[in-house]
């Protein structure tokens, strides 16, 4: 039997609209990164692995 994998408390994204409601949610998992919708949070997740999510954020830096 596997170990269950570890999961992050979901947070809103720093890159989030601010006070507009254009938000998205983050958390980490073993296997990389997810997002999620918080106006819509049962409409699904985005699951990026650990180099997209990294090139991502390199790429919102510039």
């Amino acid at each position: 039997m596997s170990p269950e994998p570890t999961v992050s408390d979901w947070f809103v994204s720093s890159y989030s609209g601010g006070n507009n409601n254009n938000c998205v949610e983050v958390r980490f998992t073993n296997h990389g990164t997810e997002v999620r919708d918080t106006k819509n949070r049962t409409a699904g997740t985005l699951a990026f692995g650990t180099d997209r999510w990294s090139a991502f954020l390199r790429a919102l830096r510039g």
